[in-house]
């Protein structure tokens, strides 16, 4: 899979042997790129053709002359009495046994010196120019890195010549790994590729599983588009959040499924074995001295052992300072896997103090610390809880693995107990980071439930639910904290609040001049809940109060809490107070380090959000997309999400429709992986408002009913996210021709014709939504009164954007009263207001309804350039919705600029019968092109090709006797049938 050209290639050498033609055919890549699957595949195709198939493979180890070629020898091997070295006798024999057939030699770079000098013979003799009498394919399968130099040089030349046929084993694009992917869920039989062929090439009967809990982006990334590589993350459980540092937890399926990897181990020199195992112990980059002691080696031993994994290609030269790496991650996590346990142990002791000796990281000592918590009890534990604090907004996964662990070795009474409950907090905090917020959710409440009123649980530790601890106040304001933010991340806002609450019950009224970390935290848990709830200016004047307050929680707290005071002001429409203070907020956010911007997650998709509502989009995407960057390795699967929404709405508006709908799609994915039912809600409106652009109308109906369905789950006003998924699910209703609908919906979502409960910030163009449906339905007087509330909130927002949206719908209620030129005063100063914006698609629907206005007030050609400037804008933002829009107003706009009457009876007459010499099919050409369309337009409006066009429309012109469209139109105008 995703070899296609390499198979093509390889299918015209069979070709080519065919017809009498040998060939030398190189096959190269990188370890794990797959070099034996093209082997035997090309193997499977010869044996498909009646071809002979003979297969040969370089030894690791063995003794004798011409290893590789012994098997290719057959039974009979060499002649009697012939000498075993001699390598005209073993040319012979070989050339012999492959006549007319394939020879595939696999891993030729572990070939020994006589069979590399026959191998080049053989190169020679088959890619000169001269004809062979017993023509064969020779296939060379090898690894760059590791192929001796006159090999190399011989294929090199054999390419450049032209003899040689080289194909590239690389890596696999993401739609290969993606098939590779759904293709092993399924078993696969032994020997597919036919008798002979290596073992390690060959599928196993089993499949492996069938979730890895990883998207084929993410393993591609991983796996570098190796398929052996990939094969073997997804045989280890592969598990995003904890890579690199593992692949997964299913260390047996790994060693199952690395057995030529283990090989390859195997094959080392004792000191070069102990050094690979060392590596894979220190992990990530390591240095050769490093190596060297935790494999109990001497300085000049150890060199000499990391020299052979060099040669061995299974480390790499990594960065400075002669620091080495394994070629893949997963080759030293084999390499760990294979350790027997007591050298593990003595080793991970070795490595943890040589890291506190050099006064490592907690993360690296952490590492260590993990293999000897058992051994080592409390002491692992604290170096386990240090690392976890460090790595816990990087990798949170790891950090709850590593804070679960710390929890198994302390005890659960003693002088721990407050220890152990601040770890089990954390704990809490890094499952949520890392996405397993039921499982965070319940802890808490179980640390809630015991902690406060309860002596130490007596026991034993270990269990999930022995949080048993007597809570200190501030612990206990940071368990109202961690709680109320698993409940609110699950879509559970009364929950929420009502914690978030009771743990504001304990903080004293009116706040103190100094905030501690933990009532920061409470207090921004607090204000955050109100404003998913959509009752945010309950929270205003507490989060003022805080802000007056000195907090020692640090700086990314302190920012934290204004970026939510500012939104707070913007979701709320005060835009006057609102918009100073997000910028005064951006620039204390833009001058944090990524790591300590993060240890708030909230705060960047916050202020993205807020920037979006302030119309500011080229800084929304800058925040939302580092934000976005940020949280890699499987952290913050809630605020991807709702960071990947913001950018959704940010490359709909944009007209990047295609990038709007992946963004859709994935943030879907996410929350449904962390049980958020309400930003899958608005993912899939979000999604479905998309399709209805990109697909048009005849798709409207289907994306209707795809939001439908997902609003249908949710309770209507129910907060910020139901009246976002319920605008959409409007506009989307509108847009597919269901006025009434969309009345409904907003009606019923919003709280009435006011739309009380939607977002201030969006109100005025929602008004205008629905000033535009009331119109569409005969209602002239509603959608009067709806524009005027619409006028009025977007007089005190004072955004550009909104206004025109107001504008558009003002133009649309003129136009129906006949004001034509007040009309497209409105319609030219929202159209110049959304092209300003950077808002193709909407400045490209503005120009289509304002083209019957322009009509006439400047005339019919003036129209038709606005049209063929808006549907350029749209098919360029692949907005076929509208392209379908501009035909339409195109072709009403034609029809009604051709009088019904002639003012000669007798002219009209006479093109009546013009008229009616032409056939159905040039009628319909000839109209279209007198009513300005071009062959092309033409052409895909009617499902013609484009030369069918042209020849219709000569045949009309020379039975109405015309040579070009605008005598087709001044003839044809008068008297076109309707």
């Amino acid at each position: 899979m995703g070899r296609e050209a390499q198979s093509a290639r390889l299918s015209q050498v069979l070709d080519g042997l065919e017809r009498g033609r040998g060939a030398v055919v190189e096959i190269a890549g990188e370890p794990g790129s797959g070099k034996t699957q093209l082997a035997c595949w090309l193997a499977e195709q010869a044996g498909r053709r009646g071809l002979p198939v003979i297969w040969a493979r370089a030894p690791r180890a063995g003794e004798g002359p011409f290893r590789v070629f012994r098997d290719a020898a057959g039974r009979t091997g060499l002649a009697e009495g012939s000498d075993p070295a001699d390598p005209a006798a073993w040319y012979e024999l070989i050339r012999q046994r492959a006549a007319g057939g394939v020879l595939l030699v696999d891993e030729m770079h572990r070939a020994d010196p006589s069979s590399l000098e026959l191998a080049l013979r053989l190169i020679r003799s088959l890619s000169s120019s001269a004809p062979s009498p017993s023509p064969f394919v020779l296939v060379l399968a090898h690894r760059p890195r590791q192929s001796p130099p006159a090999l190399l040089e011989a294929l090199d030349l054999g390419v450049r010549t032209a003899g040689i046929v080289r194909v590239e084993a690389g890596p696999l694009d993401v739609a290969a790994v993606a098939a590779l992917l759904d293709r092993w869920r399924r078993p696969l039989a032994v020997g597919a590729y036919g008798a002979g062929a290596p073992d390690a090439a060959t599928a196993p009967a089993y499949a492996l599983p069938s979730r890895t809990g990883a998207s084929a982006a993410v393993l591609h990334t991983a796996s570098k588009g190796l398929p052996g590589y990939l094969r073997l993350l997804v045989a280890a459980g592969f598990d995003a959040g904890l890579w690199p540092d593992r692949a997964g937890g299913d260390e047996d399926r790994l060693l199952r499924e690395a057995a030529p990897l283990l090989a390859e181990l195997g094959a080392l020199s004792g000191p070069a074995r102990a050094a690979a195992r060392a590596a894979a112990v220190l992990g990530g980059t390591f240095r050769p001295a490093d190596a060297a002691r935790i494999a109990g080696l001497g300085a000049r031993d150890g060199l000499a052992a990391c020299a052979e994994l060099v040669r061995a290609d299974l480390v790499r030269p990594a960065g400075h300072g002669q620091r080495l790496a394994f070629r893949h991650p997963v080759v030293g996590q084999v390499a760990h896997a294979d350790c027997e346990l007591p050298f593990l142990l003595d080793a991970h002791r070795r490595a943890l103090r040589m890291a506190a000796e050099r006064g490592a990281p907690a993360v690296e000592r952490a590492r260590h610390a993990e293999h000897l918590v058992h051994t080592d009890g409390a002491a692992a534990a604290r170096v386990l809880a240090e690392g976890a604090a460090e790595t816990v907004t990087r990798a949170p996964a790891i950090a709850a693995r590593w804070l679960r662990l710390a929890l198994d070795a302390l005890p659960a009474r003693g002088r721990e107990v407050e220890e152990r409950a601040a770890w089990e907090l954390a704990h809490c905090r890094a499952l949520i980071a890392s996405g397993h917020i039921r499982e965070a959710r319940a802890l808490a409440h179980d640390l809630l439930a015991e902690g406060g009123s309860r002596p130490a649980d007596p026991r034993p530790a270990g269990r999930a639910d022995d949080g048993g601890a007597r809570l200190t106040p501030r612990l206990l304001l940071r368990a109202y904290a961690v709680c109320a933010d698993a409940e609110r991340l699950l879509c559970r806002y009364e929950e929420a609040e009502a914690i978030a609450r009771t743990g504001m019950a304990l903080l004293p009224r009116p706040l103190p001049a100094v905030l501690s970390p933990e009532a920061t935290e409470l207090i921004y848990e607090y204000g955050l809940v109100h404003v998913l709830r959509g009752t945010h200016d309950r929270i205003r004047p507490l989060l003022r109060e805080a802000a007056r307050a000195r907090t020692e929680a640090g700086p990314s707290a302190s920012a934290a809490l204004g970026v939510l005071i500012a939104f707070c002001d913007v979701f709320s429409g005060d835009i006057a107070r609102g918009a100073p203070e997000v910028t005064r907020c951006a620039a204390l956010v833009d001058a944090l380090p990524d790591g300590v911007a993060g240890h708030t997650p909230d705060v960047l998709a916050l202020l993205g959000c807020a920037e979006l509502y302030l119309e500011r989009f080229p800084d929304a995407r800058r925040h939302l997309q580092r934000g976005l960057d940020a949280a890699t390795g499987g952290a913050q699967k809630h605020i991807r999400a709702h960071q990947l929404l913001g950018l959704t709405m940010i490359d709909q508006w944009a007209g990047r429709l295609d990038g709007a709908e992946r963004r859709a799609v994935e943030a879907g994915e996410l929350a449904r992986a962390v049980g958020a039912p309400d930003v899958v809600t608005l993912a899939t409106a979000m999604r479905a408002m998309t399709l209805v652009w990109a697909r048009g109308r005849r798709y409207a109906g289907e994306a209707v009913a795809l939001a439908a369905r997902a609003v249908d789950v949710v309770a209507l006003g129910r907060g910020w996210w139901a009246t976002s998924a319920i605008s959409l699910l409007a506009h989307a209703q509108l847009l597919g021709g269901d006025a009434t609908g969309c009345l409904r919906t907003l009606r019923d979502g919003g709280g009435g014709d006011g739309l009380p409960q939607v977002q201030p910030a969006f109100r005025p163009s929602l008004l205008a939504l629905m000033a535009t449906a009331a119109l569409a339905g005969g209602d002239a007087v509603g959608a009067e009164r709806l524009l005027a509330d619409a006028e009025a909130d977007a007089g005190r927002l004072g955004l550009p954007l909104q206004w025109a949206c107001v504008h558009r719908a003002g133009a649309q209620l003129r136009s129906a009263r006949g004001e034509h030129a007040g009309a497209l005063e409105l319609f030219e100063r929202a159209a110049e207001a959304f092209r300003g914006g950077g808002l193709p698609v909407q400045h490209a629907w503005t120009l289509i309804a304002s083209a019957p206005a322009t009509a006439l007030v400047r005339g019919p050609g003036a129209a038709l350039d606005v049209l063929a400037r808006a549907e350029s804008m749209a098919r360029a933002c692949g907005a076929a919705l509208a392209v379908e829009e501009a035909e339409r107003v195109r072709a009403r706009l034609s029809a009604d600029t051709r009088p019904a009457l002639s003012p000669h009876p007798s002219a009209g007459s006479r093109v009546a019968d013009l008229w009616s010499a032409l056939s159905e099919r040039e009628r319909e050409v000839a109209d279209l092109a007198a009513a300005g369309l071009r062959s092309r337009q033409i052409a895909e409006r009617l499902f013609l090709s484009h030369r069918t066009v042209d020849s219709h429309l000569g045949s009309a012109y020379r039975k109405l006797g015309v040579s070009s469209r605008t005598a087709l139109a001044r003839v044809l105008g008068p008297a076109v049938p309707g």
